[in-house]
């Protein structure tokens, strides 16, 4: 049985947050896709992991018989959340754009699971994952917008986790998801409406796609 691990990262609700609709449908589809697949949720909005101390971070970079009880106890809580995330057979993030980069929750978790020697370096134990982020934004920040220069967000995300885990990773991009909020935006309402619908086509295609390509 396939395992999707299913981070989400947003501090809104589902009702209104354009990361976690989608990671909805994309999840919903891909359980009706494999009943009998596993999905572990990690909401880091409601749940937050550490973030990185100098006991977690030296711990990685040391022989763990040497380890201080410091040390072993920072590093257990790491090694539990690569264990989770190697353990997975794909992996679904929700990864909203707060002041033009990811959410600090979310970036405490991969500083976690970052491991040089392990998941990362020479040695990649996820290597090949399949990895779906949905990186939803408020504006518009793609080639030939006038923000393009700011996305951070995807960017950083391809850094870490195609370059430095080597993982298949994938990007579902709703955008202009402030326009139905801001009455500045009030004319963008329809491209938003457009982004929001494209990205819950894709979420729900690419859930399909991959749960059967799992179960096979």
């Amino acid at each position: 049985m396939a395992t999707l691990l299913h981070i989400d990262s947003s501090v809104f609700s589902t009702d209104t947050s354009s990361s976690r609709a989608v990671t909805d449908a994309f999840r919903r589809t891909w359980q009706e896709q494999h009943p009998e697949g596993t999905v572990i949720h990690r909401d880091l909005a409601a749940h937050p992991v550490p973030h990185i101390s100098a006991h977690a971070h030296t711990a990685g970079f040391s022989d763990p018989a040497t380890h201080t009880p410091e040390q072993a106890a920072a590093f257990a809580e790491r090694v539990k959340l690569i264990e989770e995330l190697e353990s997975a057979d794909a992996v679904l993030i929700g990864a909203p754009m707060y002041n033009l980069t990811i959410p600090s929750t979310l970036k405490a978790w991969l500083d976690n699971v970052v491991l040089m020697g392990r998941t990362a370096g020479d040695v990649q134990s996820v290597k090949g994952t399949p990895v779906t982020v949905v990186a939803s934004r408020g504006g518009a920040y793609g080639p030939g917008t006038p923000r393009e220069g700011y996305e951070y967000v995807q960017n950083y995300l391809s850094a870490v986790l195609a370059d430095f885990l080597g993982t298949d990773l994938d990007f579902i991009v709703p955008e202009l998801t402030m326009a139905p909020a801001n009455p500045q935006m009030s004319d963008l309402v329809p491209l938003f409406e457009a982004s929001r619908e494209r990205a819950l086509g894709e979420a729900t295609t690419k859930a399909k796609q991959l749960a059967q390509k799992l179960a096979a």
